[in-house]
């Protein structure tokens, strides 16, 4: 958080610094099952955005939700999936496709068009894997992270080093914003 402070004000401005002990405490009553540490430990460090303000910290267009927005946007997918799908269409491991919400995803981020970042929770060898969950495909790719904690290094290798994090470049405009330029 502090190389975007110190780097990319703009980006940096309407983050939180944590979310609040009790938004991460009612997310994990709703999922029944506790949160790895470290997504806990995430939450505590960037509580989102205000007003869900874009601050596109993670490739290639990410804005962080807060506990309490992951909350809300699991149950608007939840909704839906009951709405469209009726039951879960989802193979059972974790990081396996996935056509429909899972209710094992835990969103992390959105990107303003609908698609969100999760950690998947299911079962299986890739617990707490990072995918995508496009809004129209699901969640049919293969994980863009083995863990949240290896997201967060990468990332912030990525930009301490201005190197490539999967096939995205950090940039910073002339106006302070961090802008993810994709190969």
């Amino acid at each position: 958080m502090q190389w975007l402070a110190d780097h990319a004000p703009v980006t940096y401005a309407p983050l939180i610094a944590g979310s609040a002990e009790q938004d991460i405490v009612a997310l994990q009553q709703e999922l029944g099952f506790e949160l790895p540490v470290d997504l806990r430990t995430w939450w505590t460090l960037c509580g989102g955005t205000r007003d869900r303000a874009f601050a596109e910290v993670l490739p290639p267009f990410y804005t962080p939700y807060s506990a309490a927005d992951a909350l809300d946007a699991r149950r608007m997918w939840m909704k839906i999936t009951r709405d469209n799908w009726g039951a879960v269409e989802a193979e059972p491991e974790a990081g396996s496709m996935a056509w429909s919400w899972h209710p094992a995803f835990v969103p992390i981020a959105f990107d303003g068009c609908g698609n969100d970042l999760v950690v998947d929770l299911r079962p299986g060898e890739l617990h707490g894997c990072v995918k995508e969950h496009d809004h129209e495909e699901g969640a049919l790719r293969k994980p863009e992270w083995p863990s949240l904690t290896v997201m967060l290094d990468e990332v912030a290798t990525a930009l301490e080093y201005r190197t490539t994090v999967n096939y995205c470049h950090p940039n910073v405009t002339v106006e302070g914003r961090l802008d993810w330029r994709t190969n």
